[in-house]
């Protein structure tokens, strides 16, 4: 084979490092903006964006695990478990620091039991995923309603101090949710279950010829999509002072865009963690470089949908050669 044969065939840029369109992204973001003011307010505008990188890391990870299934499988009842779990936690925290690890066990609770309920809906029903989880989503938002209308519990103040602490300048969220992407990482490469999603996502016929329990492993993805749903939700409200209906409604595709962004195959079977973080930081920085240009909203929804594309297609999605 001939030299320049042997090099067309090398795997290109975007499929040896996917995650560098959304760092590289990121960068560029931040630097435009450090241009437009004049470099006032930098590390200021890094710390709050590392802030909220981390609660689209939290549900992306979680996202990112349904996507490598396969092709249709997504998690829509994201945004509505957030608002449940952030107002079931903040009750049974009741402003109470010795009652942290209890609101926090409610939050991974209700998110389990979503994601136990939308792989009910996919398996006992025969329905796509995302007509599942979105039925799912509005149950589970009607639940929300109707139990929390009204209600602002505040967190605890070591909780809140949690969440909104920093050390020289890094937010105690960002160094959590890095040692949870660690977990991560480890659960997708070095456990079983981690290399049967990826296998059922590269072709689940194929998996299931192998030997693997398909609808199990789908299942427990279901449930750890909506538990890091549920985490968030609790920490968002701890974040934010207390739970409201409405603060996981714009969590619903910056759930997908991070991880398609990130580097990950929409079409499943290729997984990317680290550009979860790439990905996430592009997203928030985006919005605020457009916030300080002073682009209005309808433009800059546009704007952002329109560099989102345009970063997924140079990232490209290699094919998957399923059978």
């Amino acid at each position: 084979m001939s030299a320049a044969a042997a090099a067309s065939q090398k795997p290109g840029f975007a499929t040896r490092h996917p995650y560098a369109f959304s760092f590289g992204g990121a960068l560029l973001i931040f630097l435009a903006t450090l241009a437009f003011t004049g470099g006032v307010g930098g590390g200021q505008i890094l710390s709050t964006a590392l802030t909220f990188a981390t609660m689209y890391v939290i549900v992306g990870l979680g996202q990112m695990f349904v996507i490598t299934t396969g092709p249709g499988n997504v998690d829509l009842s994201i945004p509505s478990t957030i608002a449940l779990a952030g107002t079931l936690s903040m009750v049974a925290m009741n402003e109470s620091d010795g009652r942290i690890l209890l609101g926090l066990a409610v939050a991974l609770g209700v998110g389990a039991l979503v994601g136990a309920f939308n792989y009910l809906l996919i398996r006992l029903l025969s329905i796509p995923p995302i007509i599942a989880t979105l039925s799912a989503s509005f149950l589970v938002q009607s639940t929300a309603i109707s139990y929390g209308r009204g209600l602002r519990v505040r967190p605890p103040e070591s909780f809140a101090a949690f969440a909104t602490g920093r050390i020289l300048g890094i937010p105690y969220l960002a160094i959590a949710t890095l040692a949870l992407c660690g977990l991560m990482g480890l659960l997708l490469h070095r456990t079983v279950y981690g290399r049967s999603v990826s296998a059922i996502g590269q072709n689940q016929r194929a998996a299931g010829l192998a030997g693997i329990r398909v609808d199990r492993v789908r299942f427990l993805t279901y449930v750890l999509s909506a538990t890091l749903a549920g985490l968030c939700g609790a920490v968002l409200a701890g974040f934010s002072g207390g739970s409201s209906l409405n603060m996981g409604e714009e969590y619903l595709l910056a759930s997908i865009a991070v991880v398609v962004v990130g580097g990950s195959s929409v079409s499943g079977g290729r997984s990317n963690v680290a550009g979860l973080w790439g990905a996430s930081l592009f997203l928030y920085l985006l919005v605020t470089m457009l916030n300080t240009f002073g682009v209005g909203a309808g433009l800059r929804l546009l704007l952002t949908g329109l560099i989102i594309i345009a970063i997924i297609t140079l990232a490209g999605d290699p094919k998957s050669g399923r059978a």
